[in-house]
Order: C-alpha cells, then sequence, then structure tokens
C-alpha cells in the first residue's frame, strides 16, 4: 500500500458535531456544514466538509440505517487501510481505508464511482474480487459513515486529465489533500 510523503497542512483545528458526541480535526481553511441536510428520525450527525475553495471532500453521518446485500463481485485494489481503536464499539475495530472496484479491462459496478475513502467495519476482501463498497462502521444507535467517493471534479488530482478513473484515484493517494483528508477522517472520536 503506498503512503503519503506529501506535507499536509500547517494549521489545524477541531470540530465537535452538532449533535455533540464526535469530534474531529480538520486544516483550519477548511469549512463545515452541520446540519448539511434533514438529519435520521431519531437525530444524529450529518455534517459535509469541503475545501477552502468550496469542494466537497467528505461527508460525515451517524443513526444510518445499513443492510446492503453483496449480489456481484469485482476485482478491487485496497490502496491504503489503517486500523481505528478509538472507534471500536461491540467488539469490533473499524479501519480506514482508500479502495477501488474494477480495473482497466474490467470496470467497477456500472454508473457508480469504483472509489472511495472513508471508515469501515466491513472485512478486508479476500481473493481476487471483492463486494461493492461498503463504508459504514458501528456508531449508536445503528451505524455511521465519514468518507466520499474519489470524484477527479472535486478532489485535485495531479497529471493528465485523460487519464483513466482509477489511474486518477491511485495518483490523488499521494498528494497533500488526500494527506490532509485522511488525518482529518483518521481523527475521528468520540467527544469529550
Amino acid at each position: 500500500m503506498p503512503t503519503t510523503s506529501a506535507p499536509a497542512s500547517a494549521s489545524w483545528t477541531t470540530y465537535t458535531t452538532a449533535a455533540g458526541d464526535l469530534a474531529f480535526d480538520l486544516p483550519s481553511t477548511w469549512s463545515i456544514r452541520d446540519p448539511a441536510g434533514e438529519l435520521a428520525e431519531g437525530g444524529g450527525a450529518f455534517a459535509e466538509v469541503t475545501s477552502e475553495d468550496g469542494r466537497l471532500l467528505a461527508t460525515l453521518r451517524t443513526n444510518m440505517a445499513t443492510g446492503s446485500t453483496c449480489m456481484e463481485k469485482y476485482s478491487y485494489s485496497v490502496l491504503e487501510s489503517q486500523d481505528l481503536p478509538q472507534l471500536a464499539q461491540y467488539g469490533t475495530v473499524p479501519r480506514y481505508t482508500f479502495e477501488t472496484r474494477g480495473n482497466s479491462t474490467s470496470p467497477g459496478p456500472p454508473e457508480t464511482p469504483a472509489a472511495a475513502y472513508g471508515i469501515t467495519t466491513a472485512p478486508l476482501p479476500e481473493g481476487d474480487s471483492a463486494c461493492y463498497m461498503f463504508h459504514f462502521f458501528n456508531w449508536p444507535p445503528n451505524a455511521a459513515t465519514f468518507g466520499a467517493f474519489y470524484n477527479p471534479e472535486l478532489n485535485l488530482t495531479p497529471g493528465d486529465p485523460s487519464l483513466p478513473y482509477l489511474e486518477k484515484a491511485k495518483l490523488y493517494a499521494a498528494t497533500p489533500e488526500y494527506a490532509d483528508i485522511k488525518r482529518m477522517i483518521t481523527s475521528l472520536r468520540p467527544a469529550g
């Protein structure tokens, strides 16, 4: 898995969600909108993190309902993975991941972004294929999500714009912006 050697932002601040249950660090030039829309029944957090120029970089939501079923598998790549023990719930330790589905000869799910970064409690894929990306993790009262699909229109990626999507995702993993996103997401912790 590649490691990012890009320098991270110099000035950071800590944000506590409007719901008051989670906190995370982010570059002081980035912005938060919380709530970013209608909350789930029963409340929870719904925050969007944007860059200094207004690009959506990640979304945090709690009180999410999950229940997806794996109907089809795709070739995959795990670009990065890191356990997050500070978020352990019910005996399960979530992990941060940046992963892809599909490859140049076999695309991922049709009309769906095939690269994403975020927190998950889904097990690491085994073998040569994996289900669609399920970036949800256990968080009371049921599940949460913090991350985003890689989008070359929002995620500033160096190199030739005509490169294939998955090649751009791999290049993005070595950028300072991605290093900041990873640091932000992996800093998520219970508030207090």
